[in-house]
C-alpha cells in the first residue's frame, strides 16, 4: 500500500483494489487540499478541518459515525471516542477507526483529546500495525502524551498528524513535530513524501516512526 499526506489529519491510503481517503480539510486551515477520488472516505468529526466532502471526486462511500464498514476488500471499524480529556464536555465526540487491509492493521485516532484510552478502546486498538496520531496539542492529545501512548500500544509504524506545518493557519496554535519527536527520543529530522509498505516490511522489534511531507 502506498500512503500520502496531505498536511493535518488527511492521508490518502491506496491498496490495489481500492482508495481510502481520511478527513479531508477545508482550504481555511490554510493548506489547499486537492481534489481526490477515493472509494471510502473516513470522517472523524465534523468540524471543517476534517470534513470536507467537497474536494471528492465521483461518488465514494462515506463513514462519519462508528459501526462497521467494508468496501472493496477495505475492512473499517468506527469507534467512539472524544475530543477532549474531559468526556467530551469541550469539544464533543469524535470517531476513531481501525483498519485492515492487505493484511495490514491500521488505526487513525482523529483528533483524540483522551490522554488515557478506555479499555474498550485499548482492546479495539491492541495489536495495530500503522498508527496514525495527534502530536501538536491544543486541539487533541500533545507530543508527550502520544508518546506515552505508543508505548501502550506498540505499534509498528507511526505516523504523527495534526500539527504545525508550512502554511498552516496560526489561528489553529498547533505545536510543531519537533516536541513529539524529543519525546519520543528522535533526533533525525528526515522527512518522506509518501510511504510505501507491506507486511513484510513491518518492523519486527522497535516502533518505527516516519514523518511525513505534505502533498499539498
Amino acid at each position: 500500500m502506498i500512503i500520502t499526506w496531505f498536511g493535518h489529519s488527511c492521508f490518502k491510503i491506496q491498496t490495489p483494489n481500492a482508495v481510502v481517503l481520511i478527513d479531508p480539510y477545508s482550504p481555511s486551515i490554510g493548506l489547499k487540499m486537492p481534489k481526490v477520488s477515493a472509494d471510502l472516505v473516513l470522517i472523524t468529526h465534523g468540524h471543517d478541518d476534517h470534513n470536507n466532502l467537497d474536494c471528492l471526486n465521483g461518488t465514494p462511500f462515506i463513514v462519519d459515525a462508528p459501526g462497521e464498514y467494508e468496501v472493496r476488500g477495505i475492512f473499517a471499524h468506527g469507534i467512539p471516542a472524544f475530543h477532549d480529556d474531559k468526556n467530551g464536555t469541550e469539544r464533543g465526540g469524535i470517531t476513531i477507526y481501525n483498519l485492515e487491509a492487505e493484511d495490514i492493521k491500521l488505526a487513525h485516532l482523529g483528533d483524540l483529546g483522551q490522554k488515557k484510552l478506555t479499555d474498550e478502546q485499548f482492546e479495539h486498538l491492541n495489536g495495530v500495525d500503522i498508527l496514525f496520531i495527534p502530536v501538536g496539542g491544543t486541539y487533541t492529545i500533545d507530543g508527550k502524551a502520544a508518546a506515552e501512548l505508543i508505548t501502550e500500544l506498540e505499534p509498528r509504524i507511526v505516523i504523527p498528524m495534526h500539527y504545525k506545518v508550512p502554511g498552516l493557519s496560526a489561528k489553529l496554535n498547533l505545536s510543531g513535530v519537533e516536541n513529539f519527536m524529543k519525546h519520543m527520543g528522535i533526533t533525525s529530522n528526515g522527512r518522506e513524501d509518501k510511504l510505501k509498505v507491506a507486511k513484510k516490511d513491518l518492523p519486527q522489534e522497535d516502533t518505527r516512526v516516519v514523518i511525513l511531507r505534505p502533498a499539498v
